[in-house]
């Protein structure tokens, strides 16, 4: 019988998570192994997942860190042999930006939600309306009625009030998502903010077990991790051992057909210089490709390409360290949506990361290397400005925020146009109708639109994807 062949089309760190599981994951090949072929229509894999050099650093233009607590990241990373790259966070917390000035957040929230009047109390810059709402909730909370899912919003407005939602929670996870909590779905996104929801009560009493407990202990797992030359090495580091294990990996090639055929392979794959027949296909693009590659197979499918997509920038800046007044602790400073520029409009910096207090292998003496994040799925205000005039306005914020009184060292430019699928309200319905019509297609699909946005989610979509694939062949 001949080798049975999989075609994984895309090539982030989803599509290569499924090539490294259809080729044998954790154990390798072996003599039921398939032929796997990935394709990627850029010249470089990993997707967001990339680094350059920067200011005699090796630096991340994408994410720079993952969720430690969540396996598949660490997992993989070890298979790889690379368990002693990894590389704890160097500090925790956060400040925000309210009312002019700088706050520490308190501990003891849960993705931006208080769970306790006191946290809410001990943090300045907030009006007596936020105290009020947060007491309101703890000892008369109001009624809530949620159905199969609701918006993030929704559920914090009505319980904890307007500013704790966009003054908290928005920050964080809107931050996150690159979008806005009332268009988001606490099912996809938040489904343990759903669930207290439905509870009833204080809002905040029912988030209390979701609430991390603290800065972990000696020996306890870290908050995050990253790696010693950036998550960019990651993707690099799995393509070399893919090869290694005979995948193969076509680069800067874009398939443009996906063809069902009668034959013993169920689908040919074009690409404008090749066919490639395949038992099974992985499509691990961004929404608007996958449906446009399958979506005449079935309109659940089509229906991908109304999933929206946020873009961003990242401007990341070097300043002398004796130039810059840093808050105390925490590793960055969250700016909420909407507040006022001193030129008129709203400030455009959603968040600061001190990046050289995250990773030590980022820090020197006399420096300090932060990155001013920008651009939400409704402010795409970065794509008007060229890359000095971005970086102007970065830095008249940032000497805002930090009483910054230097120029900066270096500067860099990063940009990603359509990089954050939005998990509207009913995101779970539309995928798993998705999902069930590319299983009936004999289609796998994997990727940041499906599982969720973060690393870890991301390579758990790509192995699961692999794994369903190897069993269809069985």
């Amino acid at each position: 019988m001949s080798r049975y062949s999989v075609v994984v089309v895309g090539g982030g760190i989803s599509g290569l998570a499924a090539a490294w599981e259809l080729s044998g994951g954790a154990d390798g090949p072996h003599d039921a192994t398939p032929r796997v072929e990935l394709i990627e229509s850029g010249e470089r894999l990993g997707g967001s997942l990339a680094t350059t050099t920067f200011a005699d650093r090796t630096v991340d233009l994408g994410p720079d860190g993952f969720l430690a607590r969540r396996p598949e990241a660490t997992a993989l990373v070890g298979e790889l042999g690379w368990a002693d790259r990894l590389e704890p966070i160097g500090a925790s917390g956060a400040s925000l930006w309210l009312r002019g000035a700088l706050h520490e957040i308190p501990s003891g929230l849960a993705l931006g939600v208080p769970t306790s009047y006191d946290a809410v109390a001990a943090m300045r810059g907030l009006s007596w309306r936020a105290r009020v709402a947060a007491r309101r909730d703890q000892f008369l909370p109001r009624r809530l009625e949620v159905g199969e899912d609701a918006s993030i919003g929704a559920i914090v407005r009505r319980k904890l009030g307007a500013e704790l939602a966009y003054q908290f929670v928005e920050p964080m996870v809107g931050g996150i998502q690159a979008g806005r909590i009332d268009d988001l779905s606490a099912k996809s996104i938040f489904p343990l903010l759903l669930e207290a929801a439905r509870r009833g009560g204080s809002l905040m009493k029912a988030m209390r077990p979701v609430a991390p407990a603290g800065s972990p202990g000696p020996g306890a797992t870290p908050l995050f991790y990253s790696l010693l030359d950036g998550m960019g090495s990651l993707p690099v580091e799995l393509a070399r051992q893919l090869v290694q294990r005979g995948v193969v990996i076509r680069r800067s090639t874009s398939v443009t057909a996906l063809r069902r055929v009668e034959s013993t392979h169920r689908f040919e794959v074009d690409t404008d210089t090749t066919t490639t027949p395949a038992n099974v296909v992985v499509v691990a693009t961004p929404a608007g490709v996958a449906a446009r590659l399958t979506g005449s197979f079935d309109p659940d499918l089509a229906a991908l390409g109304t999933i929206p997509s946020a873009g961003a920038a990242m401007v990341t800046l070097v300043f002398s360290r004796a130039a810059l007044r840093l808050p105390e602790h925490g590793t960055g400073v969250l700016v909420p949506l909407a507040t006022p520029w001193r030129a008129g409009g709203s400030m455009l910096v959603t968040a600061l990361t001190f990046l050289d207090r995250k990773w030590a292998h980022l820090h020197r003496d006399e420096d300090v290397i932060l990155r001013a994040h920008v651009g939400r799925i409704d402010d795409r205000r970065f794509e008007e400005f060229d890359d000095d005039a971005l970086v102007a306005r970065v830095v008249e914020e940032v000497r805002l925020i930090l009483a910054s009184t230097g120029d900066p060292l270096a500067t860099m430019v990063q940009r990603w146009p359509e990089g954050l699928p939005q998990y509207y309200v009913g995101h779970d319905r539309l995928v798993g109708a998705a999902k069930a019509a590319a299983s009936r297609a004999g289609i796998e699909l994997a990727g940041s639109t499906y599982d969720g946005v973060g690393i870890p989610a991301s390579i758990g979509s790509g192995r699961r994807a692999g794994a369903s694939a190897l069993a269809r062949l069985a």
